[in-house]
Parts: structure tokens; sequence; C-alpha cells
């Protein structure tokens, strides 16, 4: 298992690429945190706060998508280094000018979402050159995925550990100059300064013209719903049982979950189209959320919890590859942050859905919601199934177009795009 990763981690480039991604995302995978830590320590309520994160997360949402299009156009340095330097830019206004004028603290968390760098798109518009061979680049999918889960379990670690030694406000200011450090890496690197975008049809909608990129965005919509969902759930049942330590159990356990799923998922080849093995790994993501209702005692819900991650990470990953195969030529980096931000939507409108859940039935409801989320994601991939069996592309890795500048493709790899 632990030699097909090795294999990916020893060549040129990729050890540097992964990391810098993940050293580079820690501003976007902690500022909820930050930003509701900070305001607090500032004197402002849990409404401002959360305002403040909401406004963040939407300006995200808004950003990456855009922010994906123009590196598909002009490249991956000329706008990944000054989207990050300016996000930076934001959340050091925020840290050094505080509350004292909320429309100004507002525009700073705007500016920081905004201009996110779409570091992790990009990653996956370069795997392909890295690696070259198709079973390498999935297998890089799902260690792309396990070290996301790796990131947000020590990222809010790390924004604690700063706020214990120094403040919110240097919190905020460190992570965000770390972040630059790491798309610095990243687009220093020669594969993200040789990486060329293949020519593009002109056309507004971009990535979203491909029927079956919007199938798969229809449905990994419903999977951030019910992630989203379960964060708030989380928090209910540890209130229901007294102690807030429970809450910290049940997200450590639903990420060590999707960290084993995702290990496993890489460590084999699979066979057949990625479409419909997606359909199998979400009816078994929905059908692992559904006992979570049952509200059991901590230690068997912690269990449920596991057993509710294991197939998210393998989920993800996948949808990786269904992506890359279903993305118009020209436009893998803005699709990919489409999924970014679609997913980032549906976990906001999952907390937003399970606040009121809890009110009007109580925890178990919470829980429902991501049940509900997990089966709604799975009937879209399956009323859309004949969308997502005609792909963009033939193959997951297209080694002539997207990503080689010379256009040599390995032999058994398509060299091109079906528009």
């Amino acid at each position: 298992m632990a030699a097909g990763y090795l294999d990916i981690l020893r060549a040129r480039h990729a050890a540097r690429l992964l990391a810098g991604t993940l050293v580079g995302r820690l501003p976007n995978g902690t500022a909820h945190i930050a930003i509701v830590l900070f305001t607090r320590a500032e004197g402002g309520s849990y409404t401002l706060a959360g305002a403040l994160a909401a406004a963040y997360g939407l300006a995200t949402a808004v950003g990456q998508p855009l922010l994906g299009r123009a590196v598909d156009l002009y490249g991956q340095p000329r706008v990944q280094l000054p989207a990050a330097v300016l996000s930076a830019l934001g959340m050091a206004g925020l840290a050094l000018a505080g509350l004292g004028s909320l429309p100004a603290a507002y525009a700073a968390v705007v500016m920081a979402g905004v201009f996110t760098p779409p570091l992790e798109g990009g990653l996956r518009a370069l795997w392909p050159t890295v690696l070259g061979r198709e079973d390498r680049v999935h297998r890089a999918y799902a260690m792309d995925a396990v070290a996301q889960e790796i990131m947000f379990t020590l990222g809010p670690l790390l924004v604690m550990v700063l706020v214990s030694l120094r403040s919110p406000a240097a919190a905020l200011l460190v992570i965000n100059a770390v972040g630059v450090l790491g798309a610095l890496s990243v687009v220093l690197s020669e594969p993200s300064r040789t990486w060329r975008s293949a020519p593009r049809e002109a056309h507004w909608l971009g990535a979203l013209r491909s029927p079956g990129l919007l199938a798969l965005l229809g449905a990994f919509f419903f999977v951030g719903l019910a992630l989203g969902s379960i964060t708030v759930a989380g928090v209910a049942y540890a209130d229901d049982h007294g102690r807030e330590s429970v809450y910290g159990w049940l997200m450590a356990a639903l990420g060590l979950g999707a960290l084993i799923g995702g290990v496993a998922y890489g460590a084999r080849e699979w066979a057949g189209a990625p479409e419909r093995r997606l359909r199998g790994i979400v009816a078994l993501l929905a059908v692992c959320y559904l006992p979570l209702t049952l509200t059991p005692g901590v230690p068997a819900m912690t269990a449920l919890a596991a057993l509710a991650g294991v197939f998210l990470a393998p989920a993800i990953a996948c949808s990786f590859i269904v992506v890359d195969r279903h993305a118009p030529r020209g436009t893998v980096t803005e699709a990919f942050s489409w999924l970014v931000t679609t997913f980032g939507v549906g976990a906001a409108a999952g907390t937003a859905v399970a606040g009121p859940a809890v009110e009007l039935g109580g925890t178990a409801w919470s829980f429902a919601v991501a049940g509900a989320g997990g089966v709604a994601a799975l009937l879209v991939l399956m009323t859309t199934g004949r969308v997502l069996a005609a792909p963009g592309r033939t193959a997951a890795v297209v080694a002539g177009s997207e990503n080689d500048r010379n256009g040599a493709a390995e032999p058994g790899f398509s060299s091109g795009h079906k528009a």
C-alpha cells in the first residue's frame, strides 16, 4: 500500500508541489476558525463572527472559478501568486485594523476570500505532467484527498497554538504569510511555470457548458450539504451529552475514517468507468450516513462517525477523475475550482439547514439532514447516468494537451480532447 504512495512522492517535483499546495491552502483551511477567534477577541458577538466567516466563504465561492478560468487563460504564476498576496493583504487588513469599522472588516474578509488562489485545482492540473501514467495520477488524486483531511485536522490546531502563544491577530498574520510562501513554492516550480492549458473554445459558460460536469456538481452540492450538517449535528450531540470534548471525538473519528478510506482507495488500481464507480461509492457514503440518526452512546456514535467518513475521501478522489474527463478542452483548472466551490456552498447550506432541524426535531433530525444529503447526491448521479456516461474526454489523463506543451503523449493515452 505504502509503496504506491512513495512511488508518487519520489517523482520529480511531486513532493514539493503537494507540500507547497497544502501550505498555500492553510489560510483557506483555517480561515473560519481564525476569523471567529479574532472577532471574539476584539469584543464582537458570535453573530458578527459568523457573518464575517460567511462573507469570507461566499467570497471564496465566487472567486475560485473566476481565478481558475484566469489560470487556464494566463498560466499559474501570473494568477496564483498575485492572488495569494492580495488574499493575505485582505486578512492582514482585518488583523491590523480590527473591528473599528465594520464595512472595512467586511471588505477585508471579502478581499481575502475572492482572491484565495485556486491551488487545489492547479495541483490537479499539474499531476499528469509530473506523474505521466494514468494509474499514478489516480493514486495522486487519492493521496491529495487524504492530505486534505490531514490539513483540515492539523490546521485548526496550528491556529490554536498561535493564539495561545501570541493572539488571534498574530495567528491571522502568520497563517497567511505562510500561505503566500506555499504558493510561491508552487509557482516557482518547473511544472507550474511551464504548464499551459489547451486552447479553449471561447464561451461565456466556460467549464459549465459540460452537461457531465453540471451533473457532478449537482451531486457534490449534496455531498457538501451532508458534511456541513454533520458539523452542526455533532455540536448538538455533544450538548446532549454535556461534554464539549465529545464534539472533538466525533470530528476526529470522521477525519480518521476519511483518512483510512482514502489510503485504501488509492492503494489499488480500479477497472471500469469512474462514473459508475462514483455512483457505488456515493451509495455507500449515503448508507453510512443514515445510521447517525440513531444517536447511540458516545463510543458507538464515535464508531459510526468513523464509518461515515470512510467513503468521503474515495468519493472526492473519484470525482477528480470524473471532472478531468468531462471538463471541456482548456478549462481543467476552472472545472476543478467549480467542484471546490460547489462542495463549499453545499457545506454552508448544510450548516444552515441543520440548525433549524435541531430546533424542530432534536439532534437526530440534524443527522437526518446528512443522510438526506447523501441520498440526494446518489439520486442526482443515478438520474444523470446517461449524461455522465458520455465524457468530454476519453481518458482521465490527457498528457498531450492540457499538460504537455510539446504534445508528446505516452503510448496508450489520448493526446487530445473531445469538444
